[in-house]
């Protein structure tokens, strides 16, 4: 089991050939080039309307394909966007059309989110090793180059790590009063080392991934449309959405399933405040099947109330979300390092874009905060 990550390795090509489907796959693997260039915009507005037509993947519906054809979209329509000095507000019919209907198919928005970006974009170097950060790799970037794939491919390690937790919660759904203690600390132990693994990997991420270039070169891509400044007016979708803008939350870290069902399996509870609705939110982001797994670990865990009247228990359980509570630490830690103080820096030639949001057009530094206080006082022994 590979956590929230897909059982097989995702699809580089299609099982379909045809002409729409080669070109799709030309521009994604071009865009680093297309954007050094400037020469994504043009290259799309060239483009017919049914140049890039996906009905073939919408009626065989094989995942991979599927998968594959949302990523494309996404890397394609988010160059289109944010590849010039200011946004573009209207993306053009030949990516709006694909992109809504393959969207449509997944059960998510039409914008790149953390399952195209990182859970579906990973492939590993050597086949026959395990995934670790020597051996996986991206298979679609915006510009390229070490700091975007660390950025990216830590994530992918990350939950891959957690893999070993994820499977824990699922055990930890069917707990009752007549669970033994010992089976209820096997799984908070498992919780425990697989966080471990995550902290030490998430640790890792300044080695290859600098402030400077992930501010400037990696960020601006993954923006969406809703409170952001920069697209005030919401995108508009060509052909779709009864031409209304639209807006959509950008790529972020809190569209991963990982911290919410930890935060699902041991109890822990966000007040309820526009940071707690910004949290359910991100859940429409995700695979409706994670969205799910979520939502059944909130209604049938009761790992809390059984542990207590064990002091041994408890233990384990506050260990948990020491690591947990670490876990949103280091993240804030980054925040600071990566976004808040690049935001304070002048650059004539940054593109950093909206220095009071994150990527997902929260106050990030005060989510972060917030949600880490939050793990820390669900603890027995504070």
């Amino acid at each position: 089991m590979k956590g929230f990550l897909p059982e097989q390795q995702p699809s580089k090509k299609y099982s379909i050939n045809n002409n729409s489907l080669n070109l799709l796959t030309d521009l994604a693997n071009d865009l680093p080039k297309l954007l050094l260039t400037g020469q994504l915009q043009n290259k799309i507005n060239r483009l017919k309307d049914n140049e890039l037509e996906i009905s073939e993947l919408l009626i065989n519906k094989k995942p991979s394909d599927i998968n594959l054809a949302m990523r494309h979209l996404s890397f394609i329509a988010h160059g289109y966007i944010w590849g010039d000095v200011e946004p573009h507000e209207v993306l053009p019919k030949v990516i709006s059309k694909p992109w809504v209907q393959v969207a449509n198919e997944l059960g998510r928005p039409p914008v790149l989110s953390y399952a195209s970006y990182c859970l579906d974009n990973w492939y590993k170097i050597d086949a026959n090793e395990e995934i670790n950060l020597e051996n996986v790799a991206l298979i679609n970037n915006f510009l390229g180059g070490v700091d975007e794939d660390w950025f990216v491919t830590v994530h992918v390690a990350i939950e891959n790590q957690a893999s070993g937790a994820i499977e824990a919660c699922m055990e930890m759904m069917e707990f009752n009063s007549e669970t033994q203690e010992s089976e209820i600390k096997k799984q908070l132990k498992n919780i425990l080392q697989s966080m471990i693994g995550v902290n030490n990997i998430f640790s890792r991420m300044p080695e290859k991934c600098d402030p400077y270039v992930y501010y400037h070169r990696v960020r601006p891509f993954i923006f969406g449309s809703k409170d952001n400044p920069d697209l005030k007016s919401g995108l508009k979708y060509e052909g779709e959405f009864q031409g209304k803008p639209q807006f959509f939350r950008g790529e972020t870290g809190a569209q991963s399933s990982i911290i919410p069902s930890l935060d699902a399996a041991l109890g822990v509870k966000h007040s309820n405040d526009s940071l707690r609705h910004y949290l359910n939110e991100m859940r429409d982001y995700m695979p409706p099947k994670h969205n799910q797994f979520i939502k059944n670990l909130e209604s049938k865990s009761t790992t809390r109330d059984l542990i207590k009247d064990s002091s041994k228990l408890q233990k384990t359980y506050d260990d948990c979300l020491e690591e947990v509570r670490k876990f949103r630490s280091m993240h804030l830690e980054y925040a600071g390092t990566y976004i808040h103080q690049q935001s304070q820096l002048k650059n004539p030639f940054g593109r950093g874009g909206s220095t009071i949001t994150g990527t997902g057009g929260t106050p990030f530094m005060k989510y972060l905060k917030k949600h880490r206080d939050e793990s820390q006082k669900t603890k027995f022994k504070k």
